[in-house]
């Protein structure tokens, strides 16, 4: 299973709902890897979506504690036993977690692998993923060129899980 974000200097991924920033290369990233795969969402990130639609060409998962939650076209479920459950009847290689922060800490203990597109800019954020490079478990194992979009700095990187 793997994990999939942008994160800005502190490891922040989020404000009020929404990404720190849209950054067409990281969008593109996103859409090539996890396209055809299955991605793994909490209920707020599925809703920040345009028209809070489930992705196109993906198997979206959601979860949800609200038994009566409903979104056509997204797999809903409500408790991490059921999550589990229902990610068993994929194979672990094309899972994808997209977020967001509750939903990164409870599915990281299963994730071998996450991608970070980093930003060189601390912005204002709410929500966090949890900062690999002070995990002993993880270990940064590919990093990008810096590319530069307008003002922003940022790398494509791959941690991957010590064996």
């Amino acid at each position: 299973m793997k994990a999939i974000l942008s994160a800005d200097r502190n490891w922040g991924i989020g404000y009020r709902n929404k990404l720190l920033v849209s950054i067409p290369s990281d969008m593109k990233f996103f859409r090539q890897t996890t396209t055809g795969k299955v991605v793994v969402m909490g209920r707020k990130t599925l809703e920040s979506f345009p028209n809070g639609l489930p992705l196109k060409n993906r198997i979206n998962v959601v979860l949800t504690g609200n038994p009566d939650y409903d979104a056509k076209g997204a797999v809903i479920v409500h408790t991490e036993e059921e999550l589990m459950e229902e990610l068993g009847k994929y194979d672990t290689e094309d899972i994808y977690v997209i977020g967001g922060e509750s939903v990164y800490r409870m599915m990281l203990p299963h994730c071998d692998t996450v991608y970070v597109t980093k930003i060189d800019r601390a912005f204002q954020a709410d929500t966090f993923f949890p900062n690999l490079d002070q995990m002993d478990e993880w270990v940064l194992a590919e990093e990008g060129e810096e590319q530069t979009c307008f003002d922003l700095e940022f790398r494509f990187t791959r941690y991957e899980r010590r064996s």
